[in-house]
């Protein structure tokens, strides 16, 4: 087959499947692609063919609650604990005992809390947006780090992370306003960065002053930002959130607690000595790297980091592929260099 050809399967265990899409030789060094809220697999669609190009054997999964994997019915299924056994049950299935991993919005913790438990199964890591030490170890953690330049402590007690209480206190609610129109919300999420947007609180500040997301309606109908998304895109997006709704995506929110006990169990006092390769968006307002100390904990825990500046939005992989693939390879070739194609 041709190295650039994407194709679909399927692994199936005891209490979960999950679906992935794969490229590139067979035998090729390893690169899993793990995506966040409220992606797919596709969100790597335009990773996976260069990654193949290069040799490499390139993976993605939809990950627990998302797309064709299963969609598990307790909030407790989503704590990080279980995500990473399916992640490490894949890895098994295909044969391997360890890969380069890449992460994203959620999909960063993943891999984080991968690489800080089960090192041995790991070559080197990558994330897009989230830095190490902040949200794989609960909510707490996040608050420390929060701009009080930008979110005075008076006006934003939570700074950005407003939203992430209101996931706590009224769930049935947010899921509810997501669920009533899927396209909707991916025409307003997957949107370029905004550079006017520097220094100013981002929207997720007071959703619950707000009175939840979009006041409680439905969510607005905007145009598709031609610039992160195609049409096909956004309705692959739209039709797997219109199957399975917004609860399992949503219920990765709702752990922080667990997610903290998981993390305080890491190997090496949570430090890791692997090759990791951080990839900021400039103008990722949310997950802010660049000009707040979001990234500190992460310096002091990762002795052999790589850190690089993407003049993107939050929707990194999507708006600017042929930087985020330039830097994964030259990372990989000077930082894993064991883990290049032979």
């Amino acid at each position: 087959m041709s190295f650039a050809e994407i194709t679909e399967h399927v692994v199936r265990g005891k209490d979960h499947t999950t679906f992935h899409l794969a490229a590139g030789p067979v035998d090729g060094p390893l690169v899993i692609f793990v995506h966040g809220w409220p992606e797919l697999s596709i969100s790597w669609r335009h990773q996976l063919p260069v990654l193949a190009g290069a040799g490499f054997r390139a993976i993605a999964p939809d990950m627990r609650g998302y797309g064709r994997s299963t969609v598990h019915p307790d909030p407790a299924d989503y704590a990080q604990e279980h995500i990473v056994a399916d992640m490490l049950a894949l890895l098994d299935q295909l044969g391997r005992d360890a890969a380069v991993w890449v992460g994203h919005d959620w999909g960063s913790p993943v891999v984080w809390n991968i690489a800080s438990h089960h090192p041995e199964r790991v070559h080197g890591v990558a994330s897009l947006c989230v830095p190490y030490g902040t949200v794989e170890r609960g909510f707490e953690p996040l608050l420390e780090l929060v701009d009080r330049d930008v979110y005075p402590i008076d006006q934003y007690p939570v700074g950005q992370w407003d939203y992430l209480r209101h996931y706590e206190e009224s769930f049935t609610e947010a899921c509810a306003v997501m669920d009533s129109d899927p396209y909707a919300m991916v025409s307003l999420l997957f949107r370029a960065g905004d550079p006017s947007g520097v220094g100013r609180p981002a929207v997720t500040a007071t959703v619950r002053a707000q009175g939840g997301w979009f006041g409680g309606g439905q969510p607005p109908r905007v145009p598709l930002d031609p610039a992160v998304l195609t049409e096909p895109d956004a309705l692959a997006y739209a039709a797997a959130l219109e199957r399975n709704g917004f609860f399992g995506p949503n219920a990765w929110y709702l752990n922080h607690e667990r997610n903290a006990e998981y993390a305080a169990r890491a190997r090496n006092d949570g430090r890791i000595d692997l090759p990791v390769l951080f990839l900021g968006g400039a103008f990722d307002h949310v997950v802010e790297t660049v000009r707040s100390r979001l990234a500190e904990p992460m310096r002091g825990l990762c002795s052999d980091l790589t850190e690089h500046v993407v003049a993107s939005g939050h929707w990194m992989a999507q708006e600017k592929p042929a930087e985020v693939n330039a830097a994964l390879l030259r990372w990989i070739a000077t930082r894993v260099a064991a883990a290049w194609p032979r």
